[in-house]
């Protein structure tokens, strides 16, 4: 009877803790959403001006939800449009992309094929005078391209000046639901090796990959390659549906869990496969992240084929989409997931910030092992480790400046005036004329053109000046600067291999749209080119 008082009085003790702790997270809560409306009714009272409500609720909120993490954010109503993008690819609109000069008008950069401005003769290269009326001369990008869209149905006025005859001539466009596919490519890299690139997980895309697989199979595939270089995820179902066409029905892909014992749940293919012997090569990198990363896991941990490429970002994060006040929505975290062994690939560790408020990966010493399927060692807390680790090309600080500054796309812009039509796409190659005739138009161009050496020379000559040490050292300085400054066009020059495949791909796409870039872009891949000499005995056995 003694133990059972002690008992029951040591569970009453135990609810009573959990009750308290209770009371003081919802004390706490409304304690500060009491301060919170106390500050605001007294700057509404005292501020000097008039209080910019709307601007400082919002700061106010976006500040709170980055505390978290950089996955949980607030829309509301009036960007839907923006959540509609994010999930599905799709926009109200007439399928183009543009280019703005910040002096200037709007210019057709690219029309996707088959859309309302391709069907309305948009080209590359015609200028967009006005938008209903409105002069573009002034107005900034972003502001042309929200004019551009609209509900679907509804039509737009363009006021256009042709690349090739130069008239001025007014174009209704009717706009249509525009949606970017996230399969931006299928195709055979040779006669048994079938090949898709996809950029995204948004509605349907493993519709679309199921699709592909029975075009390649067609085509004599007897290998596949999965890109998802620089994937940044998307919808969870639609991973799990990915991976349901090539592992058995009733396989587990991953696992959520979070706070709420309601949110643990097993994901497990609902659908029969199309095919569970074909050899699977994940091609992934830094830029592959959440949804990549449980399609990479999934088929690694199951033995079900060989990821190649480098570590990937290391995101296993969930997150649901909850309506909030006002038809707004809040997409938050509400879940970590776990690959089929049983690993988190979350690479930082937001739920313990650093005094400073940063955060830090999670160190190699506090991550474990787990076994796949055939008892290989994977480990978690860091994105996947591919199979076959195969370095990423690195790209000179020339080339991230021609292509951030517009100067390749100019360059492209006026090759488009002066060249009508183009080669087949296997035959196009730029020459070396065109190549001279890029160099020329750089020279003329205003972009950062020094090198990385030369870059951080000048910003050790900065820090050199704040020390007082730049006269003392002058002569050693000046040496070195003319050791490493090197003239516009001797660099240009210098990278021209490095140079030449950004232009072939953008000249490409102006001439046979999206897919060609692609296939200017395989054509100098060397990372899949040294996958695909990985041999046999190196790769997953398949099941």
């Amino acid at each position: 009877m003694k133990y059972c008082r002690l008992f029951f009085a040591a569970a009453a003790a135990i609810c009573i803790s959990v009750s308290a702790a209770a009371q003081s997270k919802s004390f706490k809560l409304g304690q500060w959403v009491e301060i919170q409306n106390s500050i605001l009714k007294e700057l509404n009272r005292s501020y000097v001006d008039s209080l910019p409500v709307d601007r400082i609720m919002r700061s106010g909120v976006d500040a709170m939800l980055e505390n978290l993490d950089p996955y949980t954010i607030y829309i509301p109503e009036e960007e839907n449009e923006d959540l509609q993008m994010m999930l599905s690819k799709t926009y109200g609109g007439i399928g183009a992309i543009i280019y703005k000069k910040k002096e200037g008008n709007v210019v057709i950069n690219e029309p996707y094929k088959d859309s309302p401005a391709y069907r309305n003769g948009l080209v590359c290269g015609d200028e967009i005078l006005a938008i209903d009326g409105e002069p573009t001369v002034g107005l900034e990008a972003s502001q042309s391209s929200d004019k551009m869209k609209g509900k679907p149905g509804t039509t737009v006025v363009f006021k256009v000046k042709k690349l090739r005859s130069g008239d001025t001539l007014d174009v209704p466009i009717v706009r249509e639901r525009i949606h970017i596919p996230d399969v931006e490519y299928a195709g055979m890299l040779d006669d048994t090796t079938g090949y898709i690139k996809q950029t995204g997980f948004t509605d349907n895309v493993s519709a679309d990959i199921r699709s592909s697989y029975f075009k390649l199979k067609q085509a004599g595939m007897k290998r596949m390659v999965l890109d998802l270089r620089g994937n940044g995820g998307g919808l969870m179902p639609e991973a799990i549906n990915i991976v349901s066409l090539f592992v058995p029905h009733g396989s587990l892909v991953v696992t959520a869990k979070g706070k709420d014992p309601q949110s643990f749940k097993e994901y497990r293919t609902t659908s029969e496969p199309v095919d569970t012997t074909i050899p699977l090569i994940i091609m992934v990198d830094s830029g592959s992240a959440s949804s990549s990363e449980i399609v990479a896991g999934a088929i690694q941990d199951l033995d079900r084929g060989t990821i190649i490429g480098e570590r990937t970002f290391g995101k296993g994060l969930v997150q649901s989409i909850r309506p909030v006040a006002y038809n707004g929505q809040l997409k938050v975290t509400t879940a970590k997931y776990y690959t089929p062994s049983g690993r988190c690939v979350q690479a930082i560790d937001y739920s313990h910030r650093n005094e400073d408020g940063s955060v830090g990966h999670i160190p190699d010493s506090l991550t474990s092992e787990f076994k796949t399927a055939h008892g290989r060692t994977v480990r978690d807390g860091g994105g996947i480790t591919p199979d076959v680790e195969i370095a990423s090309p690195t790209y000179s600080r020339l080339v991230y400046s021609l292509v951030l500054s517009g100067v390749i796309d100019n360059f492209v812009l006026k090759y488009v005036r002066e060249h009508d039509s183009i080669p087949a796409l296997a035959d196009f190659h730029l020459s070396e004329a065109d190549f001279e005739e890029f160099i020329e138009f750089a020279k003329t161009q205003e972009f950062d053109y020094r090198s990385s050496a030369k870059a951080l020379f000048d910003q050790m000559k900065e820090e050199l000046d704040t020390d007082g040490l730049t006269e003392a050292m002058k002569s050693e300085l000046d040496a070195l600067e003319k050791a490493i400054d090197i003239d516009k066009e001797r660099f240009i020059r210098l990278k021209k291999e490095e140079i030449r495949p950004f232009i072939e791909e953008e000249i490409a796409v102006r001439y046979y749209y999206q897919e060609a870039g692609i296939q200017i872009r395989l054509r100098y891949d060397d990372q899949l080119k040294e996958a695909l000499k990985v041999p046999a005995e190196k790769l997953v056995a398949y099941n």
